[in-house]
């Protein structure tokens, strides 16, 4: 990604099955070595983030408890006993040109709901 990010700007975007930080996930001290929320995992987005991107989401929105993705059980979504898990991660000289980046945590289907960017096209944005 880093080579590619050199030559032209990089987004992407999936559930990557880690919630890089304590805000990330309801109960943090419970899940500490949990898949999902370990250290060697957490690194790893700490890896990204250091390569140059930019975590979209938590750029506009530093607020707690916003998941991307609750557990069956226990009506954990009803009760937003969440991780956030999904992600869009967008290089740094791009990030002018996103305008928003949200949790559509309004649509069901799936135990994860979908995440979204807004990117402008305007050759005045950036």
């Amino acid at each position: 990604m880093k080579k590619l990010n050199r030559r032209k700007p990089v987004i992407f975007c999936g559930d990557l099955n880690c919630a890089h930080h304590e805000i990330d996930l309801a109960n943090p001290k419970a899940n500490r070595k949990n898949a999902g929320f370990t250290e060697q995992e957490r690194t790893g987005l700490s890896t990204i983030e250091a390569a140059g991107f930019v975590d979209s989401f938590r750029h506009f929105d530093p607020s707690p408890h916003q998941y991307s993705w609750w557990t069956y059980r226990n009506n954990a979504r009803e009760r937003n006993i969440g991780w956030r898990l999904d992600y869009f991660w967008v290089a740094r000289r791009f990030m002018l040109r996103v305008t928003s980046s949200t949790i559509r945590n309004d649509i069901h289907g799936s135990d994860h709901c979908p995440v979204e960017i807004t990117v402008s096209m305007d050759s005045q944005t950036a």
